[in-house]
């Protein structure tokens, strides 16, 4: 069984990624959290997404 992901939904997920990214970066956590948590959404997309939304940091208000 092979999970791909194509088209619009590939799409979607590339911009909820980019959201992530931007989130972390923006967020009060450390520098290495920061970088751990980027590296884990890059080289995970659908997964390192799943579990930013649920335990990552967020941006600050």
């Amino acid at each position: 069984m092979s999970l791909e992901i194509t088209g619009i939904g590939g799409f979607i997920l590339l911009v909820l990624d980019i959201w992530a990214l931007v989130s972390i970066v923006g967020s009060r956590a450390s520098t290495g959290k920061k970088v751990l948590w980027c590296l884990f959404v890059v080289l995970l997309p659908l997964l390192g997404f799943i579990a930013w939304l649920l335990f990552g940091p967020r941006a600050k208000s």
